[in-house]
């Protein structure tokens, strides 16, 4: 009964279950999705989504991030202004630390692939529990990286 039970596919379950508990749109369809390519002739894309995922999902969150200044919304003024206030200066450092720790996330989710599933069990409970936000992985990595000495 056990070597039936295809275990990744109940954790993707449990994960889309979590998300639609938590409400959390991004959980519930990244889960809901790779349910889709587990169980179809899709699962053929999973090298692709391995190699080229990470990388995707980072550009569209950019994306995300810059587009108030491409819009107009963020004027060019409040830019500039920015160097001129400790909180924003202070935000400017902390963008930029956070930044270092994301880049050491990354190589250590790539090198040492045994560490993604705490760090990916700790974001949907952080998501579901504390009604946390999703991009959490990278920058726990980057943490663990300071308390584990990787480089």
């Amino acid at each position: 009964m056990l070597s039936q039970l295809d275990l990744n596919l109940v954790v993707l379950i449990v994960l889309l279950a979590c998300g639609i508990f938590s409400q959390n749109t991004a959980v519930t369809i990244a889960a809901a999705v790779l349910i889709v390519f587990r169980i179809t002739p899709l699962s053929e894309f999973f090298p692709l989504l391995q190699q080229h995922g990470l990388n995707l999902g980072i550009i569209i969150l950019t994306i995300g991030v810059l587009t108030p200044i491409a819009s107009g919304k963020l004027p060019g003024e409040a830019i500039l202004k920015s160097f001129l206030s400790w909180k924003s200066l202070l935000a400017i450092a902390i963008g930029i630390f956070v930044a270092w720790l994301g880049g050491r996330g990354v190589k250590l989710m790539t090198n040492q692939p045994d560490v993604v599933a705490g760090l990916l069990i700790g974001t949907v409970a952080g998501v579901a529990v504390l009604r946390g936000v999703p991009v959490g992985p990278l920058i726990a990595a980057g943490i663990l990286t300071l308390f584990i000495g990787y480089s």
